[in-house]
């Protein structure tokens, strides 16, 4: 393989870097310079904070983060293989469904477990343990 097939590859490297420095410099001169204390602090989802937060972030949050990950590097497999697929014949059909099955294996393990539920008072599995007096939803 030559380096004349990475041409179009640097070629869209470069045009991206160019409109991203041409971006920041214009935006940096077309833009209003009024600041005021209002637009100087900081803020999450349009919520001004008053204090820092009492807790730290739960590990669900970070679970969930993590499966993000993983069905994110996933979809990059998925597409490596789809790109090749010709290539690969049944070899890679029998890599593919193996991964597949793995990762909606590990999908239902942690939707059984709880992992993506986040109304945990809601769970008969709570209500049975933690707090056995409330009353039972039926759907």
């Amino acid at each position: 393989m030559s380096l004349s097939a990475y041409l179009p590859i640097a070629l869209m490297f470069l045009l991206v870097v160019g409109f991203a420095v041409f971006s920041m410099v214009a935006s940096r001169f077309i833009a209003p310079q009024a600041p005021t204390p209002e637009k100087e602090a900081p803020y999450e989802s349009g919520i001004v904070p008053i204090h820092d937060p009492a807790e730290r972030f739960p590990v669900r949050f970070y679970v969930v983060a993590m499966l993000f990950v993983i069905f994110d590097i996933e979809l990059i497999f998925l597409f490596a293989w789809a790109v090749r697929f010709y290539d690969l014949g049944w070899y890679g059909m029998a890599a593919v469904g193996i991964f597949t099955l793995l990762l909606a294996e590990t999908l239902i393990y942690v939707w059984k477990r709880g992992a993506l539920d986040w109304n945990i008072p809601s769970r008969a599995r709570y209500r049975r343990i933690v707090a056995p007096g409330a009353r039972e939803e039926t759907p």
